[in-house]
């Protein structure tokens, strides 16, 4: 069940700190690729948040690609207000934002492909992004041990 009083918003550039907040346990375990605030602030128009009173607790950003291309990633949420829905939330949120961008397929690398599999993506091999590959998991640590998952959503009528 969701949490209602969770709000999911277009990211502001007042927000950047604490998102990069939000990033700094998931980047210390190697869920996601490290971003600092001027990196974020800089695309913070790919950006969506989760706010509860004023707070950010979550976080998620939409990179377009190209080609109809776009890829969710950044997928965070404070450990409080984890196991409350509010992952797939943000997941459909970002599906609806590279919708409205015009993406015609949706990807994202993830240790989770259940959470994306119950939103209707499926499991892919990751040579399908060779953008993704030569953009970011050419500088990931763990590029030659990759433990991520490609999932892919169909965004065609």
């Amino acid at each position: 069940m969701s949490d209602t009083s969770v709000a999911i918003r277009p990211g502001r550039l007042d927000d950047a700190e604490a998102v990069a907040a939000l990033l700094e346990p998931y980047i210390a375990r190697q869920i996601v690729l490290p971003r600092s605030a001027a990196d974020i602030r800089r695309h913070i128009a790919n950006f969506l948040v989760a706010e509860r009173d004023g707070e950010v607790i979550g976080a998620v950003a939409v990179r377009d690609f190209g080609g109809g291309l776009e890829e969710i990633r950044s997928l965070v949420v404070r450990e409080a207000a984890a196991g409350a829905g509010l992952g797939s939330r943000l997941v459909a949120a970002a599906v609806e934002l590279a919708r409205q961008r015009g993406a015609t397929r949706v990807f994202a690398l993830t240790l989770r492909p259940g959470l994306f599999e119950r939103q209707h993506f499926l499991p892919v091999d990751k040579s399908l992004f060779p953008q993704k590959v030569w953009s970011d998991c050419i500088l990931c640590p763990k590029r030659y041990r990759c433990d991520e998952i490609a999932v892919l959503l169909d965004l065609t009528p």
